[in-house]
């Protein structure tokens, strides 16, 4: 389909024709993210949340990479090394509140990314590599995240590495044997840390890496838009600078805005206290929470409370695991052939409803493991599976979706006259 405004690269400057005959990098960019690249014209700000996602990446690998160079990963000196950070080194209290509150806003920004997706059907034909992709990129965030959190050897990084590398001490025969070599030993320590702090650093690439696929793999179909509806021709799309290029600049700019606010005025705010006791293995805390963005999963670990077959601390491993896994097989349980909710009446309603769920599961993760909390998760847990395994299917089948326009233009159009109206 040719795009009678999208201008070809043409370098004027003989450097630039020099570099675009050997390496047509210039081009490249122009291409992906320039005037050459085509957009629905029709994208509202949810769309801002993919480019706000990497620029949280690039906020925690600037951090990370500083706070790297006065780390030190012993377990004897790794809690006084963030000391040190914080107190001695120039503008290190910075450093390492802008990297703890970013890995907060990376994972908000990200979340509002997947529910974006799940809401304008992201993850339907044909973009179910974009979709995949992008749960590896979320598996690997989780990886990161997780282990970055052992880094500064408090109470909470001590014992959150011990229950969460017992997890695999739950799998029958080799679960023991995993978790010892996870650790280095049976117990968290420098074997551990050294481990932990050195894929911290690596995976951040990692995940740099795969963005790049994803965005490929995105290019290739091109990006979805709030009707669902493909481009139908020229008409239907704008390029994404300098139009996109705005948007999202001013995007985030409110990022940025919110997240200095958080950075400079309630800096601790989405850690917990515990972390600021030095790790002391003779002394368990009352109530072990992993960082806020885990809470809706480690609800659903926490659910499982009866042995059944297996044991119940099996069951909850398997869930928990499950209820990511199960994202992947999204694209062939929805068979319904309109993407976006806003056609999709039933579907819209249980999509806040799961909304709501997920909310649920982070407030009762967050929560000590008694009653009401642990039921609670119980039932919201259970919702959730039958959410992908059960409502979604028959409601994709189901349902009849309202009318769709027929072109992205006419829905714009009809849009700006109702509002004019």
């Amino acid at each position: 389909m040719s795009f009678p405004w999208a201008n070809h690269y043409a370098p004027k400057h003989p450097l630039m024709k020099w570099i675009d005959d050997r390496l047509p990098l210039p081009r490249l960019v122009y291409n992906a993210v320039g005037a050459g690249y085509p957009v629905p014209r029709n994208l509202n700000y949810f769309w801002n949340f993919g480019v706000l996602s990497g620029a949280a990446l690039a906020i925690q690998i600037v951090t990370g990479i500083v706070l790297a160079m006065h780390y030190a990963a012993n377990g004897l000196v790794a809690f006084d090394s963030v000391e040190h950070i914080m107190r001695d080194v120039n503008s290190g209290w910075m450093l390492r509140y802008a990297h703890a509150n970013g890995a907060s806003f990376f994972f908000i920004v990200v979340y509002l990314h997947i529910f974006r997706g799940l809401f304008y059907g992201s993850y339907k034909a044909p973009r179910e590599m974009v979709w995949l992709l992008g749960l590896v990129i979320f598996l690997l965030m989780m990886a990161t995240a997780f282990m970055g959190y052992v880094l500064p050897w408090g109470q909470m990084s001590f014992w959150g590495a011990k229950v969460i590398t017992g997890l695999f001490g739950a799998i029958p025969v080799v679960g023991t044997p995993i978790q010892t070599w996870l650790l280095g030993g049976f117990a968290p320590d420098n074997a551990a840390l050294n481990r932990f702090f050195s894929l911290h650093y690596l995976l951040p690439f990692v995940i740099a890496g795969v963005i790049i696929l994803h965005i490929w793999a995105l290019h290739i179909p091109g990006s979805s838009n709030p009707t669902g509806i493909d481009v139908k021709g020229p008409q239907d799309t704008v390029p994404f600078h300098p139009y996109y290029t705005a948007k999202d600049g001013f995007g985030l700019g409110v990022f940025l805005i919110l997240y200095c606010a958080v950075l400079f005025f309630a800096p601790n705010a989405m850690g917990h206290p515990d972390n600021y006791i030095a790790a002391n293995p003779l002394s368990t805390p009352a109530h072990i929470v992993p960082e806020w963005y885990f809470w809706p999963f480690y609800a659903i670990l926490r659910a499982f409370t009866v042995d059944f077959i297996l044991p119940a601390k099996l069951w909850g491993v398997i869930a928990m695991f499950g209820s990511i896994i199960l994202l992947f097989f999204l694209p062939w349980l929805d068979k319904s052939p309109v993407r976006s909710g806003n056609y999709r009446p039933a579907f819209k309603k249980f999509f806040w409803l799961l909304v709501i769920d997920v909310l649920i599961l982070g407030y009762c993760g967050g929560s000590p493991a008694e009653e009401p909390y642990v039921m609670i998760s119980q039932l919201a847990a259970a919702y959730y599976f039958a959410h992908f395994l059960i409502i979604l299917p028959i409601v994709s089948r189901m349902e009849r979706p309202l009318p769709l326009p027929n072109s992205i233009t006419e829905a714009v159009l009809e849009k700006h006259g109702n509002a004019a109206a």
